[in-house]
């Protein structure tokens, strides 16, 4: 009986339903998918932008960088290694082979792999090795120009691969057909390439007599004429006239001579021959850099490897390869270093806008996760009160987040790795790990924080009621050192100085001390206005002040994100407008006004000033009697002598900026016997000639006596610090005709003005110069990145505000629906949240705007953006300056306000469309 009970009792233990616990990240989700997918958008965007961001500033410098080497021409850029001509103790014979193509190919291979070992890429397609001659050797025939009756000079020049850089115009390539060349030999065959041909009158068959030494002068028959397939590549112009003649004056000034210098091409056998010549024969390795296998941050190593190279341990080897005597030559190092010096300048700028939104991001990311422990707060408790660990919870929470970021973060850095492709990979990855372990961390951290005691119950959390702890007073302490420091040290060593990273946070930190203090001050109205809302006729104004007051201490940190946000955006902004400024000044300074005309030498032919008047856009022309050649005082100083029309001229120089003055103050026509001209000058041409009678000399032999009556430091006429500018009425009717046409309207068009001038002068167009201040891919793009920080700071001060708003919406949304039942009408809900929205959206949008405001002013002396606004360090405005945007501040703070309003509004209209029964059996809060 027993037994049967004890089986019975088994059995009905077997067929028990064991208990089944879900698991919590996927209830988590499941209960909570809208958070889930927007925490993903968010961890995706930050970190697609923090992976992009690197990768653009490596794109940007790598086109920089191989701009400045196209620019910077082969004959600089290519690794020259020279070694002279062979040892006169050598016998002739053993003279003779180091001078052929076999010891020098062998030669070659060693010189390359010791540039390439240094390390620097070669491009082995554009290299080459030869012999060539040093000095010029004249010959005499008398059929090849000469300028001066001096006659034409050769190089003579033997390069290895001419057949594989040239295409045979006529002709057919030299070539060595009487046996080995030696220092002896009478006769040999060139090829010229078809730009010496045109240039020298050189056909095929032509001859040419080559003087020799200890010898009698040798023939040389040009057998072809060659286009160079590449003729901007290294193997055509590294070596100096190599491919195009070149016009060479000798003497004093005054009395200088020409003749022309060009290049005989010689059958890479024949180089033994130039040692029978006075041309100083070398033998020559040139290895031409791979500018697509150079990038920007290897530059240090680059630098070292041609320093290495030109007195180094790299020139070691190549006097090993090539020669003991040989020498190495190039300017790469010194376009590195000039490319360094503009990367270095706008890198310290692009920091600035790189951490600005680097913060306002990182802020947002940790108020998501800071706002959703706030929403959880009741639920964490109730965990803890059962006898969750801290461990435990925070495991969870983590484990809960990263399931979402991760492959948010994944998918991020992909799009930024597909969109940016070509740069390098570990920064992007790191800044895209960065923000996903920022994002995975955010919520545990929070919660382990708040709930680190266990409470069941919490005390009031309001901001007017909230008192400042010791240690937080410390840590805004500690902020505002911090900010002084890095402003005080931004404003005496600039932003391209070597401040630091600190610097590069000023603007940052400067937001964020203005945070702490609005936060500090954010209580006294609230306290102040509460007791005189509450005497108010209506309810809805005491309430709205009431529940603004009551909000908790946590919307601090969106306070912080949007002032962050706030300052970024007009900071960045304000970088923009001071580089399109900088620019302005710069084109209009060079050209005078919207578009110039003007003759090189001589008088703009009679009816050109009607018929560029004509030209579509144009509004007006001022005409311009312009020469450098009038001579002023003794006769001995030249000054630039400008002949206007005083009303016209005084219009243009008030519309343009440029010295603005009264035109009635220049009319007169004295001069001569009667009284003087009155004239307006330069700074530089009052203090040396004064205010007195000044007699002048035009170019057309007239005279007329001026008197300095106005100065000026800059005129449209003349862009350089020395000029006169007089009415013309007073000059001689030859001297008074025009020679330059000042022209204003709106959208030139350069064709139409050309056609119009026709060869009369050159076009100058003010938009045409203002993109030429735009040099290099670095400048446009840190231009592009400083846009993108705007854009990102605003974007996310936006973003803040709206996690700020949701994170109250069903608290707002169930105190409607109880104020409804109490006779609440649904215009009078929209005011509500409206008002009890607005105290922090002004507080954010007037503080950041007064703050990015103060910021622009405080760093404005220490920020210099001439690196990133003009191509040339010689800018025509000197220092281009910060100034405040009114459209970076104004715009933002527009946004924060009118975003808060429109969610307050929508979230009204969208309660009222649902039942007041559902959110009142919800609950107080979910």
């Amino acid at each position: 009986m027993k037994r049967g009970r004890q089986g019975a009792v088994k059995q009905e233990r077997r067929g028990a339903v064991k208990p089944v616990s879900a698991p919590w990240v996927r209830t988590r989700l499941r209960t909570a998918p809208g958070a889930a997918w927007a925490l993903a958008v968010l961890v995706a965007l930050t970190a697609c932008l923090a992976a992009a961001f690197p990768r653009a500033l490596d794109r940007y410098a790598d086109a920089g960088l191989d701009r400045a080497l196209t620019q910077a021409r082969p004959d600089r850029t290519s690794v020259l290694v020279t070694a002279p001509r062979p040892d006169p103790a050598l016998s002739a014979r053993e003279r003779a082979e180091s001078m052929r193509p076999e010891r020098l190919a062998g030669r070659y291979g060693k010189v390359l792999a010791a540039v390439e070992g240094a390390p620097l890429p070669v491009d082995r397609a554009q290299s080459a090795y030869g012999v060539r001659t040093t000095e010029g050797l004249p010959v005499p025939e008398p059929w090849l120009p000469q300028p001066s009756g001096l006659p034409a000079k050769f190089y003579l020049a033997a390069q290895a691969g001419l057949g594989d850089h040239a295409e045979i115009g006529s002709g057919r390539l030299p070539r060595a057909t009487d046996g080995p060349v030696t220092a002896a030999t009478g006769t040999l065959e060139a090829a010229v390439t078809a730009e010496t041909a045109r240039t020298l009158r050189i056909k095929v068959g032509s001859v040419l007599h080559v003087p020799g030494v200890e010898r009698a002068p040798f023939t040389v028959r040009v057998t072809g004429i060659l286009a160079p397939r590449d003729p901007d590549g290294a193997y055509w112009s590294t070596q100096p006239v190599l491919r195009k003649p070149s016009l060479i004056s000798v003497g004093q000034p005054g009395m200088r001579k020409f003749y022309w210098l060009g290049t005989l091409l010689l059958a890479p056998e024949a180089g033994p021959a130039l040692l029978g010549t006075a041309g100083t024969p070398v033998r020559y390795w040139q290895a031409a850099p791979r500018t697509g296998a150079l990038h920007a941050h290897d530059l240090s190593a680059l630098t070292s490897a041609v320093a290495g190279l030109e007195s180094g341990p790299g020139l070691r080897e190549v006097r090993a390869g090539a020669d003991p005597a040989a020498d190495v030559s190039t300017d790469l190092d010194v376009v590195f270093d000039s490319f360094d010096e503009l990367r270095s300048g706008i890198g310290r700028l692009v920091a600035v806008a790189a951490v600005g939104a680097g913060t306002v991001a990182g802020v947002v990311l940790l108020m998501s996760g800071g706002l959703a422990a706030d929403r959880r707060r009741a639920e964490l408790a109730l965990l803890r009160a059962r006898g969750a660990s801290l461990r435990g919870v925070v495991g969870r929470l983590l484990a809960e987040t990263a399931v979402v970021a991760l492959p948010a973060g994944a998918l991020g850095l992909a799009a930024a790795l597909l969109a940016l492709p070509g740069a390098r990979l570990a920064p992007a990855v790191g800044a895209a790990v960065a923000v996903t372990a920022a994002a995975c961390a955010a919520l545990p951290l929070r919660a382990a924080v708040a709930h680190r005691a266990v409470r069941v119950h919490g005390g009031r959390r309001d901001v007017a009621s909230a008192r400042p702890s010791r240690r937080r007073t410390v840590a805004e302490l500690t902020a505002v050192a911090l900010a002084l420091g890095a402003v005080e040290t931004l404003r005496r060593s600039g932003a391209s100085g070597g401040a630091g990273d600190l610097v590069s946070a000023a603007p940052v930190l400067v937001g964020v001390i203005a945070a702490l203090v609005l936060v500090r001050l954010y209580p006294l109205p609230l306290r102040r206005l509460a007791r005189p809302a509450g005497r108010l006729r209506g309810a809805v104004g005491h309430l709205a002040l009431a529940r603004a007051g009551r909000s908790p201490v946590s919307a601090v940190l969106p306070l912080l994100a949007l002032l962050t946000a706030l300052t970024t955006a007009a900071f960045g902004g304000s970088v923009l407008a001071g580089v399109a400024d900088a620019r302005d000044q710069a084109a209009v300074r060079v050209v005078g006004a919207d578009a110039r005309v003007q003759v090189t030498d001589g008088l703009l032919p009679d009816g050109v000033s009607d018929r560029v008047g004509r030209a579509s856009g144009v509004r007006e022309v001022a005409e311009v009697g312009l020469t450098d050649q009038a001579n002023a005082g003794n006769g001995k100083q030249k000054v630039p002598l400008a002949g206007v029309d005083p009303g016209a001229y005084a219009g243009l120089a008030a519309r343009t900026g440029l010295g603005a003055f009264d035109g009635a103050a220049l009319e007169g026509h004295g001069g001569g016997a009667g009284q003087p001209l009155p004239a307006l000058a330069s700074p530089a041409v009052a203090e040396r000639f004064g205010t007195g009678p000044l007699s002048v000399r035009t170019w057309d032999g007239t005279s007329v006596t001026v008197r300095i009556a106005l100065v000026r430091a800059f005129t449209p006429a003349v862009s350089g610090d020395d000029f006169l500018v007089v009415d013309r009425a007073g000059l001689s009717a030859e001297a008074a005709r025009p020679s330059l046409l000042l022209l204003t309207g709106d959208h030139l068009d350069a064709g139409a003005l050309r056609r119009a001038a026709g060869d009369a002068g050159s076009v100058l167009l003010r938009s045409a110069e203002r993109g030429r201040y735009v040099d290099s891919p670095l400048q446009s793009g840190a231009e592009r990145v400083y846009a993108v920080a705007v854009a990102a700071g605003a974007g996310y001060a936006v973003l803040a505000l709206l996690l700020s708003l949701l994170r109250a919406a069903p608290e707002r949304t169930a105190l409607l629906a109880r104020l409804r039942t109490m006779g609440l009408t649904r215009a009078q809900g929209r005011r509500l949240l409206v008002l009890e929205s607005l105290p922090q959206a002004v507080l954010a949008a007037a503080g950041g705007a007064l703050t990015g405001w103060a910021t622009v002013r405080l760093l404005a002396p220490g920020v210099d953006l001439t690196a990133i606004a003009l191509a040339t360090a010689s800018s025509p405005v000197g220092r281009a300056g910060l100034r405040t945007d009114p459209w970076s501040l104004a715009l933002p703070a527009v946004a924060v306000l009118v975003v808060a309003v429109g969610v307050a509004g929508v979230q009204a209209w969208w309660s009222g469309r649902r039942g007041s029964v559902t959110e009142l059996r919800a609950g107080d809060a979910r």
